[in-house]
């Protein structure tokens, strides 16, 4: 029998313990069988978990699971699975240069997993750490299973510039709920950690990755039409996914230093015809770039010079990431209003009318409609919009729950992120973070603001191009002679508003304020069961196991 032993480093403090719950085979001294364990972390650069899967190994598995709970086709538009296929095979690309290739296998985890390590006789897993509840829940089966198998298993931290558990800890063990709080905790933190190089030939020259000749029928990358998937309606590919992609863009945006420099998210345009941000959200929410060098390569460019600060830099943009994953981390239920103690409850509508509108691009305002339109067909739009969008839907006119817009755009958006959607949709909805739920959106003077002409409508919404700009946004204003010219009638080729803005969005300020009142008498009521917005939420104690089964600091 092999024997078998628990690693944990001491504790001496608060602080989480610098080792993991590991279990390691002896095995004399001779090298491991490894598999890296792609989820997120789509790339060979700044990722700390493939470098240690590298470390005395002999054969190396890189391995891509379709998990079934995450990948299909109800829950991932055309336009996400034909990213994630892109990063896939650019991955693929990447590691047989180095003399290795990926193994895209299907099914459930917990149930691949087991068989895998005994095909392959596998002494050590190696992952990128995720804390969404899924993934936690995933990787402690998965753990489990691995000690079971003898396998050791490595965590790393890489998908987030810093350690979640550790900003919670600094904050006396709450979830920090404003932008300001995080920032003072992060000052206690320091830097973030410099990113490390992807491994060079050097790094692989002893490791060997063994390929059958039926490995494509078995292990290889699917293609849209196997997923079930109508391609001859795809639209232009304006984002290809992958990890060369993305640094070739991080490169073109950090050439333009005066444009860096000066970057302020309010002043970019959410109504503009080519983007007017970086748009490398999706790389980073699928891994194909790390936060951390994104955030050393903007450092780069500040370097001595002038620059906007957060939160509307691009270092304030990525801590706006740190920021929900935090909340993500440190609050109960988080992508839900109920249960979720620091979300304000609303008795939102149940309008499934109201909904499929919003979401087919047929509320009869066009500047809603056209951003709705992009989303739909390119996967990406800009933050502002998203603003836009997220305000009508719920406490500015449509009265719905932003649970119901968080799954659309789940679905819909590349760079659909668990913890970012929820905390923005509640931050939108006026439920959470942010509280002036007087302040509504516009859904035709906000996109004037910087499109007088409309040009952005008219491309979206080509049924409305023939429409003068006095009327683009508000084309049921326009004279029957005007609608004829423009070969658009309202009512009959583009609906009529939905609703009555001015009037609607007064009632539901008024409904907001109700709302708001309620939750400052349950708070008097029951102050220990509701904190009030200026209070984190503080983790429940959890078993010494528990403990010791959290991740490996870097």
């Amino acid at each position: 029998m092999k024997q078998f032993n628990v690693l944990v480093t001491k504790r001496t403090t608060l602080s989480k313990p610098s080792g993991i719950l590991t279990v390691v085979r002896h095995n004399n001294g001779m090298a491991h069988s490894c598999i890296h364990w792609f989820r997120k972390g789509l790339r060979l650069h700044d990722n700390p978990a493939l470098m240690a899967a590298l470390r005395d190994c002999k054969e190396l598995y890189p391995v891509f699971i379709l998990d079934p709970y995450l990948y299909n086709n109800t829950l991932v538009s055309i336009n996400r699975w034909r990213f994630l296929i892109g990063s896939l095979k650019d991955l693929d690309r990447s590691l047989r240069k180095l003399n290795s290739r990926l193994f895209v296998v299907r099914g459930k985890p917990e149930e691949v997993f087991p068989k895998l390590f005994k095909k392959w006789d596998v002494t050590k897993l190696t992952y990128e750490y995720d804390t969404e509840p899924y993934s936690l829940s995933r990787d402690r089966t998965v753990t489990t299973l691995a000690k079971e198998h003898e396998v050791e298993v490595i965590y790393k931290i890489s998908h987030t510039i810093h350690d979640m558990d550790r900003i919670i800890e600094e904050n006396n063990g709450k979830a920090p709920l404003t932008y300001n709080r995080f920032r003072t905790i992060l000052k206690t933190i320091g830097s973030p950690k410099k990113p490390i190089p992807a491994p060079a030939i050097e790094d692989i020259k002893d490791v060997k990755t063994p390929c059958s000749e039926n490995h494509e029928k078995d292990y290889g990358i699917p293609t849209l039409e196997e997923l079930g998937h109508d391609t001859t309606a795809l639209g232009e590919e304006k984002f290809p996914g992958g990890e060369q992609e993305a640094l070739r863009r991080l490169n073109e945006h950090m050439e333009r230093k005066e444009w860096v420099c000066k970057f302020e998210k309010p002043q970019t345009s959410p109504n503009s015809l080519s983007p007017s941000t970086t748009v490398l959200s999706p790389y980073v929410t699928f891994g194909c770039l790390s936060a951390r060098t994104f955030w050393w390569r903007v450092t780069d460019v500040y370097q001595g010079k002038k620059h906007s600060e957060p939160p509307v830099s691009l270092h304030g943009q990525l801590l706006w990431r740190e920021f929900y994953y935090a909340a993500g981390v440190g609050i109960p239920n988080f992508d839900k209003m109920e249960g979720n103690p620091v979300c304000t409850q609303v008795d939102w509508d149940t309008n499934p009318e109201y909904l499929a509108a919003w979401r087919e691009a047929r509320t009869g305002f066009p500047f809603i409609d056209a951003i709705m339109t992009q989303l739909r067909q390119e996967g990406w739009i800009h933050h502002l919009a998203r603003h836009a969008v997220a305000c009508f839907l719920t406490r500015g006119d449509l009265w719905i729950n932003w649970e119901e817009g968080q799954k659309v755009f789940e679905y819909l958006l590349l760079d659909g992120d668990w913890a970012l959607n929820a905390g923005n949709w509640q931050w939108l909805s006026a439920s959470a973070f942010f509280h002036q739920y007087f302040r509504v959106y516009s859904p035709v003077a906000f996109g004037k603001k910087t499109d007088k002409n409309g040009d952005y409508i008219k491309k979206y919404l080509p049924l409305l191009k023939k429409f003068p700009a006095q009327y683009i946004y508000e084309p049921w204003k326009a004279p029957c002679s005007v609608q004829q010219a423009a070969g658009c009638i309202v009512g009959k080729d583009y609906p009529q508003p939905i609703v009555k803005h001015e009037m609607i969005s007064k009632q539901n300020i008024q409904r907001m304020k109700l709302a708001y009142a309620k939750r400052s008498k349950d708070s008097a009521e029951s102050p220990n069961e509701s904190p009030s917005k200026k209070q984190g939420v503080k983790r429940k104690a959890k078993s010494v196991i528990d403990m010791l089964q959290k991740k490996k600091k870097n």
